[in-house]
C-alpha cells in the first residue's frame, strides 16, 4: 500500500496560507479543516492552514510525515437515513512545532497573505500563567504563544492596520475569544508591550466567540482494519466524525464577507448573539444527556442508542425534550423541534457507541447547568413541576447513593460530594433525605426546597424508585404526583 503524501497522491498545488491554527487533533481535523476546505472547493476560497502543535507533545511529525494529507469518514443518521462518507482533506500546508522550531513558528506571523487564526486547546487552554514571559521560546499558555505572534506581526508590517487578524477560538468556554482577548491584553500590559501594539489589538484585530457542535470519535483503532480497507493508501491520521455539522460565530457583515460559507451547505451562521444557540444546545443536547444518565443506568441501559431505542427509556427522554425543556426556551419552537429531531438523530448513531458510564462524571454539576433551569423555567411557566424532569432528578439523587440492587454505580465525582451523599442517604426517611440534599445552596446555586411541591415529588419519587424499581416506580409516580 502506498505512502499517503501529495506526490503519491497527486496534489500538486501549494495553497497559501490565510489560517494558523492552535492545535492539530481529532475534533479539528474533522470540523474546522473540513469546513475550509468545503469553502476552497465550493468558491475557491483558496486558503492554505499552517497548523501549530499547541503543547510539547503533540501529532505534529505524524500530519507532516503524510504532507498535512489525512482522511475524514462521515458516518451518522440524519432523517432516519444511515450516511458514510468519507474525504481526502488537503488544505493544511505545514505543520509546526514551536518547541522544537520556534523560529519557524514566528516566521508565521510575517506571511502577507495570513487573515485567521483559529484554535482548540482544550477547555483549559485558554488560560493565564503568570509565569510565561516574551522571551520564552515558546511560553507555556496558548494565549502567551499567541500574542508573542501577533506582536511579531505588529512590528513587522509596521503596524499597519490591514494586517490585523480575525481571531476565532473554538474551545468549548463560554465567551471564548473575550476571554482569550483579555489574557492577551493582560500579557501586554505584564510585558510592557507599546501602547499603540495594544491599540492594534483593540482596532484592527477581531474577536468571535462561537459554539462548535459535532461529535468526533477519532481514530477507530478497534476498526481500523474496516477502514483501511476503504482506502488504497496508508494513512496513519484517519478521523471518524458524525456528519451532524454547527459552528455558530459572533459577527457581523464584514465577517460574513470575510466567510462566506452562505455560499456552501455548511450549517455555519454569523449572529449578533450566540447566547440563545449556545443555550439550546446546553439545554437540550446536554440537558437530555445529563437527564438520562442516572435514570437510564438504574433502568439497565449502557449507552445513549440503547436509552433512545428502548421504548420506554426512550419515550421518557423524547417527552422531557420535547414536552419540558423546549417549551422553557424563547426561540423559534419550529427550529427548536428540528434541533430536537437532529439531536435523537445523533443519540440513535449506531457508529458512535456513547456510554452512559462515560457521560456520568459530575453529574451533580452538570444537572445544575444543563437541567435544573429548564425544571424552574417550566414550573414558573406552568406553576407545576414537569414530571420527567422532576423523576430525572430523583434518579440523580437515587444514582448518588451509589449502589443500586447491590452492584456498584459508576459514581464519578469529587470526593466531598459522594461522601456528603452518602452521610445524607443514612438518614431516615425519603423526606429528610430530599430536604436535605435540596437545600444545599452549594450544589445548586439555590435552595431548592422553596420551590413548591418539589420536596415532596422527589421523596414520593425515591420511595418508588427502591420499592417498585424504575418503571413501575415511574408510572406510579406520576400517578401520586
Amino acid at each position: 500500500m502506498k505512502k499517503l503524501n501529495r506526490e503519491n497522491i497527486r496534489i500538486e498545488n501549494k495553497l497559501p496560507i490565510k489560517i494558523i491554527q492552535f492545535g492539530e487533533g481529532n475534533f479539528l481535523r474533522a470540523f474546522v479543516n473540513y469546513a475550509f476546505q468545503q469553502l476552497n472547493k465550493k468558491i475557491e476560497f483558496n486558503a492554505g492552514v499552517a497548523v501549530v502543535q499547541p503543547i510539547e507533545n503533540g501529532l505534529i511529525n505524524i500530519l507532516n510525515d503524510q504532507d498535512g494529507l489525512y482522511t475524514l469518514f462521515l458516518n451518522g443518521i440524519k432523517n432516519g437515513q444511515k450516511i458514510q462518507k468519507k474525504e481526502l482533506i488537503s488544505n493544511i500546508v505545514k505543520g509546526i512545532n514551536p518547541y522544537t522550531h520556534f523560529e519557524e513558528y514566528i516566521q508565521l506571523a510575517k506571511e502577507k497573505d495570513l487573515e485567521f487564526i483559529i484554535s482548540n486547546t482544550t477547555e483549559s487552554g485558554i488560560a493565564y500563567v503568570e509565569s510565561d514571559r516574551p522571551n520564552m521560546q515558546p511560553p507555556s499558555s496558548f494565549p502567551a504563544k499567541l500574542t508573542i505572534l501577533l506582536h511579531e506581526r505588529f512590528k513587522h508590517f509596521g503596524g499597519n492596520s490591514k494586517k490585523g487578524l480575525t481571531i476565532i477560538p473554538c474551545e468549548l468556554i463560554n465567551y471564548n475569544s473575550d476571554t482569550l482577548k483579555e489574557i492577551i491584553l493582560k500579557y501586554i500590559e505584564d510585558w510592557n508591550f507599546e501602547e499603540a501594539f495594544k491599540n492594534w489589538i483593540l482596532n484592527d484585530c477581531t474577536f468571535h466567540n462561537t459554539l462548535v457542535d459535532r461529535i468526533v470519535p477519532g481514530y477507530p483503532k478497534d476498526e481500523i482494519d474496516k477502514y483501511n480497507k476503504q482506502l488504497d493508501y496508508k494513512d496513519n491520521l484517519i478521523v471518524t466524525a458524525e456528519p451532524f455539522f454547527l459552528w455558530i460565530i459572533e459577527g457581523d457583515k464584514i465577517l460574513k464577507e470575510k466567510l462566506p460559507f452562505h455560499q456552501t451547505n455548511l450549517n455555519v451562521q454569523i449572529v449578533d448573539n450566540m447566547q440563545p444557540f449556545r443555550t439550546r444546545k446546553v439545554r437540550i443536547l446536554n440537558g437530555a444527556h445529563t437527564a438520562m444518565v442516572p435514570f437510564s443506568i438504574l433502568f439497565g441501559n449502557t449507552t445513549v442508542r440503547e436509552t433512545i431505542e428502548n421504548s420506554f427509556t426512550g419515550d421518557f427522554i423524547h417527552k422531557a425534550v420535547f414536552e419540558e425543556i423546549i417549551d422553557t426556551l424563547e426561540m423559534d419552537k419550529k427550529e427548536l423541534i428540528n434541533f430536537g429531531k437532529e439531536v435523537f438523530d445523533r443519540f440513535k448513531n449506531p457508529f458512535v457507541k456513547h456510554l452512559l458510564s462515560s457521560i456520568a462524571l459530575n453529574s451533580i454539576s452538570k444537572f445544575k447547568v444543563r437541567v435544573l433551569p429548564s425544571l424552574i423555567a417550566y414550573t414558573h411557566l406552568n406553576n407545576k413541576l414537569p414530571v420527567y424532569l422532576t423523576y430525572s432528578f430523583a434518579c440523580l439523587i437515587r444514582f448518588y447513593k451509589g449502589t443500586w440492587q447491590g452492584e456498584k454505580l459508576p459514581l464519578n465525582d469529587d470526593i466531598e460530594i459522594t461522601d456528603a451523599f452518602s452521610k445524607i442517604w443514612e438518614l431516615k426517611g425519603y423526606k429528610l433525605i430530599a430536604k436535605n440534599i435540596l437545600k444545599n445552596t452549594n450544589y445548586w446555586g439555590e435552595d431548592l426546597t422553596k420551590i413548591d411541591k418539589l420536596p415532596e415529588a422527589i421523596s414520593i419519587a425515591l420511595k418508588e424508585i427502591d420499592a417498585k424499581g424504575i418503571e413501575k416506580g415511574f408510572q406510579n409516580f406520576k400517578n401520586l404526583i
